[in-house]
């Protein structure tokens, strides 16, 4: 069974983070995971916020349904 610990840090210049956990036995192997906080300056957009918010390949509903009809018939055996 894992057991798990949790601290925050702040990154100091070069990229270094500190952590310390004296209830650690000397030796005991670990593994460490950083996890980073969203921030203004690096925060990226959900794909699912692009849904709608550019224009199409096609002018109107019917030209979608008829170029799936050309794509499925020359797909038939």
């Amino acid at each position: 069974m894992l057991n798990g610990l949790r601290q925050k840090a702040i990154v100091k210049p070069g990229g270094i983070v500190k952590i310390r956990f004296p209830e650690l036995p000397a030796g005991a192997t670990v593994e460490v995971i950083v996890l980073m906080e969203p921030s203004p300056e690096h925060s990226e957009k959900p794909l699912t916020s692009f849904i709608g918010s550019v224009k199409g390949n096609f002018a109107t509903p019917e030209k979608v349904d008829k170029f799936i009809r050309q794509e499925r018939d020359a797909w038939e055996f």
